[in-house]
């Protein structure tokens, strides 16, 4: 697949790219007047095995549905002292991935395009954007979902795709889509690991090869703590502590089993298992289904 930069327009199976979001909001009209679907991947770039993964789920989708990929790096869900200056940012390399799983639309706009000068309305979430990573991260999730909400009305997409690694993300984009009523679907798609079940996250590549493998006790300390839910949530959880306990390095932040809405957690049927954890500079999160 080619590639073409553009100031408007579409490319029936190239990959076009488009600087600002009024470029791309001309196409995708456009398309939605012919009849066309859109399906929308909303990334941060670094692109990675998981990224494709919501790609190829999104170029599955039935019928005529073109697939578009937001490529931004959005410093409202930065906080201070995180790593918004040397965040990766490998746009070629983002692009070569696009290109190569079919991607037709590429949105790469500017901070000055998505925010400029005035621009200063933000989304208030409700209170479960406070609990888990809204505990550690104040203001992350009224970051997130001004953006993931300008997007949304920039694109206009039937459909858009998120990982279930970030699984408070995902259900707070749900509510919110319910609670404004946005004409779309969210489907969120399972967490796609490592061989040693490693999350994939663009944040892994801030790992020493040390470090790398005292990671993989995150998933671990879950599945064993998920492989007792026969014996009840106090069961889950202590289980998923020991293992923690295991690697002293990790400076575990929560270990949280909830509902799939993150509310508390049931006595029986769905819940979640979450966790959050710190080794060195490198902030690690990741969460599985339990069933209790």
């Amino acid at each position: 697949m080619t590639t073409v930069r553009t100031q408007g327009g579409y490319a029936p199976g190239r990959l076009t790219v488009h600087r600002t979001p009024a470029e791309l909001n001309v196409v995708t009209r456009a398309l939605r007047g012919a009849g066309r679907k859109v399906a929308l991947v909303p990334t941060m770039g670094a692109l990675h095995e998981g990224h494709r993964e919501l790609i190829r789920h999104a170029r599955r989708l039935p019928g005529s549905t073109v697939t578009a990929v937001s490529i931004f790096v959005n410093p409202l869900q930065f906080g201070s002292g995180e790593d918004l200056e040397r965040y990766p940012r490998p746009l070629e390399a983002d692009l070569e991935v696009c290109r190569e799983e079919g991607v037709e639309l590429v949105l790469t706009p500017g901070v000055e395009h998505m925010y400029p000068p005035g621009s200063d309305t933000r989304l208030a979430p409700g209170p479960v954007a406070d609990q888990l990573e809204g505990a550690v991260r104040p203001g992350h999730f009224a970051g997130m979902l001004t953006v993931v909400a300008k997007l949304f009305h920039i694109v206009g997409p039937d459909v858009a795709l998120f990982g279930e690694k970030d699984y408070q993300q995902l259900v707070l984009i749900q509510k919110m889509v319910r609670d404004l009523d946005f004409p779309l679907h969210v489907v969120g798609v399972p967490t796609v690991r490592e061989s040693d079940g490693l999350a994939l996250s663009s944040r892994n590549i801030y790992l020493s090869a040390e470090d790398r493998h005292r990671a993989a006790t995150l998933y671990r300390a879950l599945r064993e703590g998920a492989a007792v839910s026969a014996r009840g949530a106090d069961a889950v959880l202590e289980t998923a502590r020991a293992v923690l306990a295991e690697e002293p390095a990790l400076q575990v932040e929560y270990l949280e089993l909830r509902d799939p809405e993150l509310g508390p957690a049931p006595a029986t049927g769905r819940a979640r298992l979450l966790v959050a954890a710190r080794l060195g500079t490198t902030r690690l999160i990741d969460n599985v289904p339990v069933q209790l």
